[in-house]
């Protein structure tokens, strides 16, 4: 359907809502604080028991939410290996009036070390405010932002609504795509709510009109055909970590820039984040110098960056007085948007092969592969959630990049590409989902439900 800038409620019924949101956000805190305590993690390593009784839990829910047709279901890999369960659950439109898809994700990371936690990680704990526990803020807190816009609007609600909680999201979604095809007709939408990114700061809301893309890989260097030993033959000869050091050094100039030709920039963010708020945030130590150059938002959302996340060599406390033959780095790059990641992983590959050390032999094995996203930022669904974040929030929303990568978004277009896509959050920079300590700004997530709500009635009004 053409989808037009609709009207906004009045204001009385702006205050009505906001009444609503307060009145039910008590037992949507409680809803949280009981989906936290399921260790849903989707890492093949965990009990996948524990991410069943997630989506169990999800469309209970979502049941007594008012969606009278929920199922939980699932869709296979291209080899045959069943997916993780998802919910879908529906309401169908009123005649005219548009439908919006929901999106959040209901698995989380792995816990980490429990040592880490100030409480235990599956022991939802409110300090300062903000509710602390895996999965408070990435995606549960998404997935109440869903389901509270729904109980505030109850029987009122005025668009068709599907909501999609995915099972495997932390697991890079290898069913999504299948999931996607297999389930198309109950999926389809005009508008789509990704309730996955996050805020400016507490007290300034975002919305995500970027977010880069991703590749990986892993590069072996090798150098012997065996260990030999390093008072023997040390001297002519470097070791494979050494090398594989050296040539993982090529990857940045001496500025920190990223040094791989091939990779692009993208235009420079109108905002910026402050250096002394991205430290804090960030949690760098003292004295540690940041890398690159330019304005630092546009480090982080529009240019590419490159991080070693795994390398295999000798442990410490196993290691012998040998030259080690080989040694392995896997390499995470995130991508700017507008770049193709099948070009970016051949950039990468040609520069890693090229600047083989010392004539190392030098092997690169392709990841994962994911693309960026560009959002429009006027459309009628754009200015739809513009005027709902402001109500909410009483401030003007931020555009913001993401450094992140959700490479479904990519899918979603590809599947439905006349569909609007709304890329919102309840994180904040103080959220450290995926690491220790995760959490969620309580004030934040009830702005958040009440913006989800105003939206939904601003769209049925188009």
């Amino acid at each position: 359907m053409t989808f037009e800038t609709p009207s906004g409620p009045d204001a009385g019924r702006v205050e009505t809502l906001r009444t609503r949101t307060a009145d039910a956000f008590p037992a949507l805190r409680a809803d949280l604080e009981a989906l936290v305590r399921i260790p849903g993690v989707s890492n093949p390593e965990f009990d996948q028991g524990h991410v069943t009784v997630s989506a169990s839990a999800v469309a209970d829910l979502l049941l007594g939410a008012g969606l009278d047709d929920v199922q939980v279901l699932t869709a296979a890999t291209p080899d045959g290996r069943p997916g993780a369960p998802a919910v879908v659950a529906r309401r169908l439109a009123p005649a005219g009036a548009p439908t919006v898809l929901l999106y959040a994700h209901h698995d989380v990371q792995p816990p980490g070390d429990d040592a880490d936690w100030v409480s235990p990680p599956f022991e939802p704990t409110e300090r300062d405010g903000r509710l602390f526990g895996r999965g408070s803020a990435d995606d549960k807190a998404g997935v109440v932002a869903h389901l509270g816009a729904l109980r505030v609007l109850g029987d009122e609600l005025g668009v068709g609504v599907t909501v999609f909680v995915e099972g495997e999201e932390e697991i890079g979604s290898p069913t999504f795509t299948a999931f996607l095809h297999a389930h198309r007709d109950l999926l389809a939408a005009d508008v789509i709510v990704v309730a996955d990114s996050a805020n400016w700061a507490v007290g300034t809301p975002g919305l995500t009109t970027s977010l880069r893309g991703l590749v990986d890989c892993t590069v072996e260097v090798e150098v012997l055909h065996h260990a030999v030993h390093s008072g023997q033959f040390g001297g002519p000869l470097l070791d494979a970590p050494t090398l594989l050091a050296r040539l993982v050094a090529t990857l940045h100039d001496e500025q920190g820039d990223v040094a791989v030709e091939g990779l692009v920039h993208a235009p420079d963010p109108t905002v910026d984040y402050d250096e002394a708020a991205f430290r804090a945030d960030s949690g760098v130590l003292d004295g540690v110098h940041l890398a690159g150059t330019g304005p630092i938002s546009a480090r982080l959302w529009t240019r590419p960056a490159i991080s070693v996340i795994g390398f295999d060599a000798p442990r410490v406390a196993s290691a012998s007085n040998t030259l080690t033959p080989r040694a392995t780095a896997k390499l995470s790059v995130r991508l700017a948007p507008g770049q193709d990641p099948a070009a970016a992983m051949g950039a990468l590959r040609r520069h890693l092969v090229e600047h083989a050390p010392f004539g190392a032999r030098v092997t690169v094995t392709d990841g994962e592969q994911g693309k960026p996203f560009q959002a429009p930022l006027d459309s009628a669904a754009m200015q739809a959630a513009r005027w709902a974040f402001a109500e909410s929030w009483g401030a003007d929303p931020v555009d913001i990049g993401i450094g992140g990568s959700i490479p479904f978004i990519a899918d979603l277009l590809e599947v439905f590409p006349d569909a609007a896509i709304l890329v919102t959050g309840v994180q904040d920079p103080d959220s450290r989902a995926h690491g220790a300590n995760e959490s969620v700004d309580l004030r934040e997530l009830e702005r958040v439900v009440l913006a989800e709500a105003l939206l939904l009635e601003r769209l049925a009004q188009g």
